[in-house]
C-alpha cells in the first residue's frame, strides 16, 4: 500500500516561488512514476507533471512547462515540485499522485489528500 501526504503549500505573490513536497510510504514508492496534479475552485482536476521511477523521464503540462520542475529522492521516499514565476491562475489544491505508468489524465491509482497553493496578484 502507498500512501502519499503532500507539504509546503502556502501563501506566496505572484512572480514568487514555492516548492511542494510529497512523501510516501510503502515500499513500492521507489518504483512508482510520480506526478502532480491540481484543481483550482470550481474547475477540473488537470495533469501538472510527472516524473518516471528512475527520474531519467520527465512530462509537464504546457501551461508550467519552463517555470515548474518535477524531482524526486528515492532515499528519502519524497517527491517535489519547485514552482516559479508563479501566477494567479496557479491557485489550486495540489495532489501528489504515484501510478505504474504515467499518464497526463487523472486515472492515477494513488492519491495524496493535497496541499493548498495560493497565489495573490
Amino acid at each position: 500500500q502507498v500512501q502519499l501526504v503532500e507539504s509546503g503549500g502556502g501563501l506566496v505573490q505572484a512572480g514568487g516561488s514555492l516548492r511542494v513536497s510529497c512523501t510516501a510510504s510503502g515500499r513500492a514508492f521507489s518504483t512508482y512514476p510520480k506526478g502532480w496534479f491540481r484543481q483550482a475552485p470550481g474547475k477540473e482536476r488537470e495533469f501538472v507533471a510527472a516524473i518516471s521511477w528512475s527520474g531519467g523521464r520527465t512530462m509537464y503540462a504546457d501551461s508550467v512547462k519552463g517555470r515548474f520542475t518535477i524531482s524526486r529522492d528515492n532515499a528519502k521516499n519524497t517527491l517535489y515540485l519547485q514552482m516559479n514565476s508563479l501566477q494567479p491562475e496557479d491557485t489550486a489544491v495540489y495532489y501528489c499522485v504515484a501510478n505504474r505508468a504515467i499518464r497526463p489524465t487523472p486515472d492515477w491509482e494513488y492519491w495524496g489528500k493535497g496541499t493548498l497553493v495560493t497565489v495573490s496578484s
